[in-house]
């Protein structure tokens, strides 16, 4: 757990800069690890013309495929040259994400890492309908970086929820504590806690005259606290740098990742099964929107992912 020896790299052949390869090269330096390199192509055309025959779409797939294979292979002997192992694959599939899920359960990867790219005009990262997929369905840990460098100690933001006292929530917290300082020694980086508390719903105040309002927020706050700094020494992380907000998680946290200016929030996302195994949390997908900084998110222990293995 929160190891990176096997990290599956998403490369996007259409865009130039690739900062998911020096994100993933960078891991792979700091903690002695392999990188595979995978592109996922698909031409619906080859798949529907019908004035060739079957063999010829197939010896056109083919040479796509090893075009493309070529091209990846001089990405990663720049790598090599570096002194990091890297293996390359290709794959063609109508649907990326599933390729990318299915080649990191057959790889037993334990990351996945994949470039976000900004808007010009919004200012803002975009995350693409695969990098929503992956969110909610990979098994493993997903890294999306945006097109930057991370600077020695930069800020590493870990979202917890200590409000929930069951264990599932507990191991989760533990689970995001150990990968964050994973990648926050990996950067040199300084580790932050970050916790959203909700405040006194104004209607119980106007319903019950007699009840203090001040009173229950600042013994809630002192609450979220104690549990805040308890987890914080259990994983001999600064006290100094926990942060317990009022408000929603998915306000709070964006807005103390820029007040912080950090590289890199991790979070763990709601597992389910079932047909709602597809979703990852309104709170997760609201907190996610509104970030402009890379991200980590982390599925709880026994999450089944809805795409299966080839």
């Amino acid at each position: 757990m929160g190891t990176y020896q096997r990290i599956l790299v998403a490369v996007d052949p259409t865009h130039e800069a690739q900062p998911a390869l020096d994100r993933a090269a960078h891991l792979a330096k700091c903690c002695g690890g392999e990188m595979t390199l995978f592109v996922c192509i698909f031409d619906f055309s080859y798949e529907m013309t019908s004035m060739l025959s079957a063999d010829e779409r197939e010896a056109m797939r083919n040479s796509i495929v090893t075009q493309r294979q070529a091209w990846l292979e001089q990405q990663a002997q720049s790598l090599r040259d570096q002194g990091v192992k890297v293996n390359t694959q290709v794959a063609w599939h109508n649907r990326p994400f599933e390729a990318i899920i299915q080649q990191a359960i057959a790889g037993d990867h334990d990351v996945i890492v994949k470039s976000t790219h900004h808007h010009d005009k919004l200012k803002s990262v975009i995350f693409t309908p695969t990098d929503w997929h992956l969110l909610r369905k990979s098994p493993v840990p997903v890294l999306l970086v945006k097109e930057h460098e991370w600077p020695v100690r930069g800020k590493v933001l870990v979202a917890v929820n200590v409000a929930a006292e069951d264990d599932a929530h507990q191991t989760l917290n533990d689970q995001i504590l150990v990968h964050a300082k994973t990648l926050c020694r990996a950067i040199n980086g300084e580790l932050h806690l970050v916790n959203g508390y909700p405040g006194t719903p104004v209607n119980i105040a106007i319903e019950l005259p007699d009840f203090d309002a001040h009173a229950y927020n600042e013994s809630l706050k002192s609450h979220h606290q104690m549990k805040v700094s308890e987890l914080a020494q259990q994983h001999d992380i600064d006290t100094a740098h926990c942060h317990v907000l009022e408000g929603l998680p998915e306000d709070v946290i964006p807005e103390l990742a820029e007040e912080l200016d950090a590289e890199l929030v991790v979070l763990g996302t709601v597992g389910r099964t079932g047909f709602s195994a597809a979703l990852i949390g309104n709170t997760a997908e609201h907190v996610i929107d509104s970030l402009d900084c890379d991200l980590l998110a982390i599925k709880p222990e026994g999450f089944v992912s809805p795409v299966k293995a080839e």
